[in-house]
């Protein structure tokens, strides 16, 4: 299972547990179910799965060419889908129905131009992939059929994209949706890093300027929202690890206004609200943060790997993550309540586990 690394945080004695992913490979994705069922995926066509809350990962084997697996969205321990990334045909959806035994691939991407980057799903039938702009047009597809037909939105339902203006393929999570309509989408790699908006499901979008730092290697890298109005972005230049220089803002109106926050300790590729709380957590190679507030204040969390030990004999080091994501529990506390269970993926099939408990 591996070493418990105890930190100080926000519920009540929390616990991250590194855990042994049986691979090598940077994991870019990651989804849980619950306590017991997560997804992970990443380089060199990877996709793992526990069923038993981590202490054995199963690597799945999806088709023989040699693809990155960007994104993984799991609904329970039989169904997800996978998007891998890279122009033309190298960009794909699949899914499984049968925990990973086969897969069917849905869509393939014909446009040598095309570059699709993450996805996300309001519900099993519904959900949006978000490209790279082509010709200044968004390239965003839909399905309401679980997948069957992906279709593009059209581009008069959607705003014009800036000069290079796309989404980074960094962690799967720069699409936020919410209930059953409400979708947001981050951009960067242009002069301004704005946020999509949907509230009709993909019908209509809208677009909002926000003040995080922007460039080629710069912008919106993952967005959150814990209810329509109030959401975070985080990002930075992932070529400046250690560097925060305004990448992080928050907004109480849906995102129609982003005001900008400090306090991340470095680019940050992952952002996610911890289930029914005002907890958040973000996520970099260089570290972690959490925030108690909705994203007001962060604190830096120290969460060493008992394995560099071996790797360098002076000391150890903080570990940093790519992507993560969290699920609701419920405890049998006497009080009731819920807590939530998230795992956090990255470089060299890093992959460890937490448990979050109410006080």
């Amino acid at each position: 299972m591996g070493l418990l690394v105890t930190i100080a945080f926000f519920f009540a004695a929390p616990q991250w547990t590194i855990q042994t992913s049986g691979t090598i490979a940077r994991l870019r994705g990651v989804s849980v179910v619950n306590a017991r069922v997560a997804w992970a995926s990443g380089a060199d066509s990877t996709v793992l799965r526990t069923t038993d809350g981590g202490t054995s990962w199963k690597k799945l084997t999806v088709t023989s060419d040699k693809l990155d697996f960007r994104d993984i969205d799991a609904f329970d321990e039989r169904t997800a889908y996978i998007l891998s990334i890279g122009n033309g045909p190298r960009s794909r959806i699949y899914k499984t129905t049968d925990g990973g035994a086969t897969w069917t691939l849905q869509f393939r991407n014909d446009d040598p131009r095309a570059f699709y980057d993450s996805m996300s799903f309001w519900d099993r039938d519904h959900g949006i992939v978000i490209g790279d702009s082509i010709d200044g047009q968004f390239c965003v597809l839909m399905t309401e059929n679980g997948g069957r037909e992906w279709k593009r939105v059209p581009a008069g339902a959607l705003p014009p994209a800036l000069e290079n203006e796309g989404a980074f393929a960094a962690s799967g999570t720069n699409i936020a949706v919410f209930g059953k309509t409400h979708a947001w989408i981050g951009t960067g790699a242009a002069r301004t890093a704005r946020v999509l908006r949907t509230t009709d499901r993909g019908r209509t979008w809208t677009v909002a300027d926000t003040p995080l730092n922007a460039g080629p290697a710069a912008g919106i890298f993952s967005i959150a929202f814990r209810d329509p109005k109030h959401g975070v972005i985080v990002g930075g230049d992932y070529t400046k690890e250690n560097e925060a220089v305004d990448n992080l803002a928050v907004t109480n109106d849906g995102g129609v206004t982003w005001r900008l926050v400090k306090g991340l300790s470095g680019y940050r590729s992952a952002v996610a609200y911890v289930p029914d709380s005002l907890a958040l957590v973000a996520v970099g190679p260089s570290g972690v943060d959490y925030s108690t507030d909705d994203g007001r204040t962060w604190t830096k969390s120290e969460i060493r790997n008992p394995q560099s030990a071996i790797q360098n004999s002076q000391s150890e080091f903080p570990l940093g993550f790519d992507t993560l994501s969290f699920a609701p529990v419920k405890t049998r506390r006497a009080t009731g309540g819920s807590g939530a269970v998230g795992w956090a993926a990255g470089a060299n099939g890093n992959i460890a586990r937490v448990i979050l408990l109410p006080q």
